[in-house]
């Protein structure tokens, strides 16, 4: 198996200034082994879906890394720190996360999980990070559950690969990390390379297989204002809910991971997380569209995740989740804060000249 190397996805895409920054901060983490062996996190919740609500076990396996995380990647993402070296992780090595997760399930959970999630921080369907074998080995390990999640860039959703899972009697979802519908937006603040029509064509192929799409989208990538974060969320949610195929839209606020460029931004005061107030406002105002719509602020609360003022924090936290499960837009009438009239003023003010306006 070839390794993957800086240039696989550089070369042609314009760029190539972006990606030497973040190799370079990529390299500043210096070594760390991380254990093939064990899967990078794992744990239980509850997800909404169109078969309604699940309890779920959500994997995230050690692989390799994302390949274009490898030439550089994404401004936010620094899941590619925490990969095994080497570019690859054997079929038996993948196996053995999956048994440690099910033994995690089983000391944590009363239940067996009807939902089951699998990330690899990359493409799960890239056959560089998780072998063909090994896709069809974790297919029939779980075909006793009701349905799958299973993430991948664009590139490499292929029908016959989610047969895998289909063909086992699993209802199955391909989550694919779009972050916004705006192409200008996906390219320049985020350092994604490729286009809408590329998620659209994805989710043919999904539909081709019986299978849905999760489309995930990110709010405020470095360089947008607080007002155009909101506005660009609001477009890209009502553009993928009209995509045959995407049943469910998770609108996830960036957070600030190490060793990324957003990181330092944020270190010299020239990124700020979006508002929790936000992440409701946009919720609020899409919950009419024909998809389910649900967000997971990541370190909420926190200075490197979506936060208000620190004493309204949680209450708004709640309000998402449990929008999330009911999708009823009134939860959001019931939590208020003084703090609301500064979010206010930030989303009236606040310019990509300026930002951020206030902490």
């Amino acid at each position: 198996m070839s390794e993957p190397s800086a240039d696989v996805y550089e070369q042609g895409r314009g760029m190539d200034a972006h990606n030497k920054v973040m190799r370079e901060l990529r390299d500043e983490k210096g070594a760390k082994d991380y254990d093939p062996r064990e899967p990078t996190r794992v744990w239980l919740d509850e997800d909404n879906t169109p078969d309604g609500v699940y309890n779920s076990l959500t994997i995230i396996l050690n692989t390799g890394g994302c390949r274009w995380a490898r030439a550089g990647g994404c401004t936010m993402c620094g899941y590619v720190a925490e990969s095994v070296e080497g570019g690859s992780v054997a079929h038996e090595d993948l196996l053995a996360q999956i048994d440690e997760c099910l033994a995690h399930e089983r000391a944590e959970g009363d239940e067996q999980a009807g939902l089951i999630k699998i990330y690899t921080s990359g493409s799960f369907l890239d056959e560089r990070e998780v072998p063909a074998e090994t896709r069809r080995a974790i297919a029939e390990t779980f075909a006793d559950r009701e349905r799958i999640v299973v993430e991948s860039l664009p590139d490499f959703v292929d029908r016959e690969k989610i047969t895998d899972f289909t063909t086992v009697g699993l209802e199955t979802d391909v989550a694919v990390g779009l972050e916004t519908a705006t192409d200008r937006v996906r390219h320049d603040c985020v350092n994604k390379y490729f286009d809408f029509e590329d998620f659209e064509a994805a989710c043919a192929e999904a539909r081709a297989a019986d299978a849905g799409i999760k489309a995930y989208l990110l709010m405020k990538p470095p360089f947008l204002a607080e007002s155009e974060a909101i506005a660009d969320m609001q477009s890209s949610i009502r553009r993928c809910a009209a995509v045959d195929g995407c049943h469910t839209v998770s609108m996830n606020p960036t957070n600030v991971q190490r060793y990324t460029m957003v990181d330092q931004l944020h270190f010299r005061g020239g990124y700020r997380p979006p508002w929790l107030w936000s992440v409701a406002e946009v919720l609020e105002s899409t919950a009419d569209v024909d998809a389910i719509v649900v967000s997971d602020p990541v370190g909420h609360g926190s200075d490197r995740g979506a936060h208000n003022c620190g004493e309204c924090d949680d209450r708004v936290q709640k309000a998402i989740k449990d929008f999330d499960l009911r999708q009823d837009p009134s939860v959001f009438s019931e939590v208020a804060c003084e703090c609301e009239a500064t979010h206010e003023a930030v989303v009236e003010r606040e310019t990509a000249y300026n930002l951020p306006l206030a902490e």
